[in-house]
């Protein structure tokens, strides 16, 4: 159905009302959605986009589906919040089956990946100062170079993207940066002060940047040694994404912290958690933490779906098997509008010729065919299709890309 011009300048205008009257802290395609279903979205004009960012993996079930929103529908006729001053019933569930799809004893569950962020930096120091013994004040955390974990104060103070730093000091003291990937320089930097190291097992806003092969073993191996806490934020690579429940899997390394998001929620709330073993989070006490929506009962009603779905491995297997047709048609890519591509499970970063143009443009060439991605660092962008499409759309949205590119 082909939509009128006055349904088409609907979209126009809507957007426009949303440039006006919202802070420009986002730069959105010219798109603006009114339905979802699966891996396809439609607009206000009724026209149909395949989308292949899934939320940044906040999606990776897919829009709307049927079993997260029947167990959100039943909640929200039960009960949505009671703060964590009470218990409800549906908090006990949620925390086992998290903990037991991570293999670790206790659950902290927040809201926001960058709360869940913040809460591990808070845990790690202290058990720093009251397990490892470090002298007050003086925990030191290592983080790498290129990282993304969130926008609040603290952990902008840590990266190295100037947009998402600039301008925003002072900053928290107490990190030291090194080189992502590079095993040598991390074990050089730990010390005394070193209470623990926080990496994403893939940088996602970096560009889907993987590292080399051992070097996430050779990270546990050094915190082990050290007696320094692992966190691995696995917000974004996690819960399937990259053919595994979490990315540190494709190495057998188990952290001691997971910190998690997004697809948490599976894509309906917010839902985030750390999850460690009773010896690292058993170090909060009862006013030292604490949030009045984490681990609500909608949030736990949902993200419980979701652990008992990723239970199943079904969803691993299929983004491990698509992901394998996502790799063979971008790497064909590769010399023909494409500079490089970085694959792992159903999760790509592609680094655009500069003679093509600019991801962003690529971006709006792909929106223009139905297809809706994101650019990120200015040449590159990412693909995150959700795990539930299927073969033949993945096809189609890479055809769209292959014509954009000039393969």
């Amino acid at each position: 159905m082909t939509a009128s011009l006055t349904e088409q300048q609907h979209g126009v205008r809507e957007f426009a009302r949303a440039e006006e009257r919202t802070a420009h802290n986002y730069h959105p395609l010219p798109v603006v959605v009114a339905h979802a279903e699966g891996a396809w979205m439609t607009d206000v004009d009724g026209r149909r986009f395949l989308d292949l960012l899934a939320g940044y993996s906040a999606l990776n079930f897919g829009h709307s589906h049927p079993t997260l929103v029947a167990a959100a529908h039943a909640q929200l006729d039960k009960l949505t919040l009671t703060s964590r001053a009470f218990v409800h019933d549906q908090f006990a569930d949620f925390c086992a089956a998290l903990g037991d799809l991570c293999g670790k004893d206790l659950v902290l569950p927040m809201n926001t990946g960058a709360e869940a962020v913040e809460t591990a930096i808070k845990v790690a120091r202290k058990w720093g100062y009251e397990v490892k013994g470090v002298p007050a004040d003086q925990a030191t955390i290592i983080v790498a170079s290129g990282n993304f974990h969130g926008r609040t104060t603290t952990i902008v103070g840590f990266s190295d993207d100037p947009d998402a730093r600039d301008g925003f000091g002072p900053f928290s003291p107490g990190f030291v940066t090194v080189p992502y990937g590079d095993l040598e320089a991390l074990e050089a930097a730990i010390d005394e002060s070193t209470v623990a190291v926080l990496i994403e097992p893939i940088q996602g806003e970096g560009g889907v940047v993987i590292p080399p092969e051992g070097y996430l073993r050779g990270v546990r191996e050094a915190c082990t040694r050290e007696n320094v806490l692992f966190a691995a934020d696995e917000i974004q690579a996690g819960l399937g994404r990259t053919g595994r429940t979490f990315a540190c899997d494709h190495e057998d390394v188990v952290p001691d912290i997971y910190v998690l998001g997004k697809a948490l929620g599976g894509g309906i709330v917010p839902v985030s958690a750390i999850v460690a073993d009773r010896d690292v989070l058993g170090v909060l006490k009862p006013g030292q933490h604490g949030s009045t929506f984490g681990g609500n009962p909608l949030a736990c009603a949902v993200g419980h779906e979701v652990v008992d779905m990723l239970a199943t491995g079904d969803f691993q297997r299929r983004a491990d098997e698509l992901g394998e047709l996502l790799r063979t048609r971008l790497e064909a890519m590769v010399g023909h509008g494409v500079l490089a591509v970085r694959v792992r499970g159903l999760w790509a970063g592609i680094d655009i010729d500069p003679a093509v143009g600019t991801g962003r443009q690529v971006c709006e060439a792909l929106m223009a065919r139905g297809v809706l991605a994101k650019d990120t660092h200015g040449s590159t962008i990412r693909l995150a299709p959700p795990l539930v499409i299927s073969a033949e759309d993945l096809e189609w949205g890479l055809d769209q890309l292959a014509e954009v590119v000039g393969s």
